[in-house]
């Protein structure tokens, strides 16, 4: 029996590939940002315990840096070959699988992380990294081929929307697990040792929980959308480089729009930033803040994700309004003079309280900043039906600087503290607002509201 394939446009088509996001989004709030952070931290004796990895001795969170960066770097490479790959033979729902069960393994795999089994546990901790930004490639292409124009700004936002909410309820469950071990059959023992080995078995069973709920939800979303538009074409080689193709050739067509490489250039600078300081926020937290006991340090570093999560999108509501009225330009100027002063601000923080502030203010212009800095890129794209490869190009681009910006910060860690590395990364904002005031302003009336 032949299985009838949903429509473009129509709601289950639409709804299936929202759903994703519900499935995917428990591993950017729970490992990425929050209980994987906690638990890495605490296998380490002491603060200033050092780790071997790789023929080397360096500081746990230097460590961690440098395979988020290598992650990203990978996915910078093999983004444009995949997606041009699934594009030309038309089977981008096997390659958006594959990187969706790496990833789930993965998350699995963290349950045995271990410093004895450093190589390894750290292979678990790449798989769950690449598997998540590899599966967003290809399930962010498959928005032009399920939904029409007008349709897709709402999905979208829906598939955001699914996605806070169901990672949000996993982690509170999560969270739960921790700090109540006892009410789920962890055997809690009697001293404040055997409490806190009874969390931690709790944190390692939260993994596990991310990676069933990972692969077991998106399975909805692979039975109903389709493989792709299959046209019976073989990989060569020359497939291969397709995708560079297109990035080389937005590159060129870049030098001819000066308005658009001018604001690029801002971009990559105070991305790189904001992306380091969103992955590092929690692994700061717990070294550098005098948190009274270990369970208020593991339930305060939670709190103040969730109150991240909840601020941002206050944070994305107010930014939209505010470039309505000034501009995206001057909005985008003032949120990272915000950003500028989180950095100082972070340096001098050391109570419970200064953090928790910090993490609102962090919410606030995160929210913003993401969600401003892609339209704003929209908005300056000449008129174009091939709007995926300058997309793609901005994809790699964030991704680029966001190796280069978790390298400063591994470099600047290893050789002073985090609170230097926090510090430093004012250098980006700073050059990323001048950068800003460069771009060129223009009269014609579709760019009157980015710059009244």
């Amino acid at each position: 029996m032949t299985r009838t394939l949903a429509q473009k446009g129509s709601k289950k088509l639409l709804n299936a590939w929202a759903f994703y996001d519900w499935a995917n989004s428990v591993y950017t709030l729970t490992i990425a940002s929050s209980i994987f952070p906690i638990y890495y931290s605490a296998l380490f004796s002491s603060k200033g315990q050092l780790v071997s990895a790789f023929g080397f001795e360096m500081k746990q969170t230097v460590l961690i840096s440098i395979i988020t960066a290598f992650t990203f770097l990978m996915v910078a490479i093999l983004s444009p070959i995949l997606s041009g790959i699934a594009d030309y033979v038309g089977n981008k729902k096997s390659f958006m699988k594959f990187f969706c069960y790496v990833g789930g393994v993965g998350c699995i795999g963290l349950y045995w992380f271990s410093l004895e089994n450093i190589h390894i546990s750290l292979l678990f901790y790449f798989m769950g990294l690449i598997g998540y930004w590899g599966s967003l490639v290809f399930y962010n292409s498959y928005l032009p081929d399920i939904a029409y124009e007008d349709q897709q700004d709402r999905i979208s936002a829906k598939g955001f929307s699914l996605g806070y909410i169901g990672s949000v309820l996993l982690l509170l469950f999560n969270l739960a697990m921790v700090m109540k071990p006892e009410w789920f059959g962890f055997d809690i023992g009697t001293t404040e040792q055997e409490l806190g080995l009874s969390k931690i078995k709790a944190m390692k069973v939260s993994f596990i929980t991310v990676g069933l709920w990972w692969v077991l939800f998106s399975q909805y979303t692979f039975y109903v959308l389709p493989k792709g538009i299959s046209n019976g074409h073989k990989v060569t080689s020359r497939v291969f480089l397709n995708g560079f193709r297109e990035l080389r050739s937005v590159w060129w067509q870049l030098k001819q729009n000066v308005r658009l490489k001018r604001y690029l250039g801002a971009f990559f600078v105070f991305s790189m930033a904001v992306q380091t300081i969103m992955l590092m926020a929690v692994y700061f937290g717990e070294k550098e803040i005098a948190w009274t006991t270990d369970s208020e340090k593991t339930t305060g570093l939670i709190i103040s994700i969730l109150v991240i999560q909840l601020v941002a999108v206050i944070g994305a509501i107010v930014t939209s309004r505010a470039s309505d009225k000034y501009g995206n330009i001057k909005t985008l100027i003032v949120v990272n003079m915000i950003w500028l002063c989180l950095c100082f601000y972070a340096y001098f923080m050391i109570t419970p309280m200064q953090f928790y502030i910090a993490a609102g203010l962090v919410g606030l212009v995160m929210g913003g900043i993401q969600a401003l800095a892609r339209s704003t890129y929209s908005k300056f794209l000449p008129e174009t039906e091939d709007t995926t490869s300058y997309f793609s190009f901005y994809d790699v681009a964030e991704k680029i600087g966001i190796v280069i910006g978790m390298a400063i910060f591994a470099l600047v860690d290893q050789i002073s503290t985090m609170r230097y590395a926090i510090l430093f990364l004012f250098v980006f904002f700073l050059v990323g607002i001048i950068l800003l005031f460069r771009v060129p302003k223009e009269k014609a009336p579709l760019l009157k509201r980015l710059f009244p």
